[in-house]
């Protein structure tokens, strides 16, 4: 068992050849008492749910309130159109990221992760690791089992609740889950996938919560597009020998430091930040009445 990511780092090399997804293997059999071949086919029913939910998601329908929908497609022609400034990598990873939560909008399965606003990053990162790494199915389950490691110390040091913590700990912890699997992926070691959770949680420390109308939708979907963006970019940085000058889990510290500092308005009331604005207040007035 691991509390921080330093014992992370160290036992996945020292008792685990380097691969921390049989780490986080060995601690789910020794805390859950299930055999491993039941959290490999639990694992593989989350990623079935996780890849479906991108396509679920990949439509013109909106959500029942009518705030969000139909923008993942759109990302998806422009893509296509070959007219992008970006990298297309990145813009499918957003693109992925946001049709899981239009998909979890309009009341579709996702799996929360680490909770359904935050639903898109980690999938999105995964999808697009799948057709660039060209991952086996196996390699998929070992990328879920590493975002699994970074994400349990992440909630047993700071928070995953945007209620307790604002979005850094919604949005944060799964791209940064997401960079951190990405980078073991692609060939790094967990020293380095240690390095780009850090790069994820410095670079959105302070993030609020601020759900227009109370609703998982504004701003909560294209933050997950974002979110993923910056996982892709922080595993490249980390896969480059970039490093973190805070070490990983003072900054996880930070995070809860700050999330704990945090005034409730930007903590997933919807009484700051854009639900405040006066067009976010016209639109909860136009749902809820």
């Amino acid at each position: 068992m691991f509390y921080t990511i330093e014992e992370l780092v160290v036992q996945a090399d020292q008792e685990f050849e380097g691969s921390i997804s049989e780490l986080m293997i060995a601690t789910e059999i020794e805390t859950s008492g299930r055999t491993r071949a039941e959290i490999l086919d639990l694992m593989s029913e989350n990623l079935k749910v996780m890849l479906a939910s991108i396509d679920n998601g990949m439509t013109e329908n909106t959500s029942r309130t009518g705030l969000t929908g139909g923008d993942a497609l759109k990302l998806d022609r422009y893509i296509k159109s070959g007219r992008t400034l970006s990298d297309t990598t990145v813009l499918s990873a957003a693109r992925n990221a946001m049709a899981v939560n239009e998909s979890n909008a309009q009341m579709g399965l996702v799996c929360a992760t680490p909770t359904a606003g935050s639903a898109g990053c980690v999938p999105a990162v995964l999808s697009t690791a799948i057709d660039k790494l060209q991952l086996t199915q196996a390699q998929q389950l070992d990328f879920l089992f590493t975002a699994g490691a970074f994400g349990l110390v992440i909630a047993n040091n700071a928070s995953i609740s945007g209620a307790e913590g604002g979005c850094q700990a919604e949005v944060g912890s799964a791209a940064a889950m997401g960079s951190a699997a990405l980078v073991m992926a692609a060939g790094g070691n967990p020293h380095q996938a240690s390095q780009a959770c850090a790069f994820v949680i410095k670079n959105l420390l302070g993030l609020i919560c601020d759900p227009v109308a109370g609703l998982v939708e504004v701003p909560c979907v294209k933050r997950n597009a974002m979110g993923a963006s910056f996982a892709l970019v922080a595993a490249d940085m980390a896969l480059a020998g970039i490093e973190s000058r805070i070490p990983t889990d003072e900054v996880i510290q930070a995070m809860y430091q700050v999330g704990q500092a945090m005034p409730s308005a930007f903590r997933e009331t919807a009484e700051g930040g854009l639900a405040a604005t006066p067009t976010g207040k016209r639109l909860k007035a136009e749902i809820f009445g």
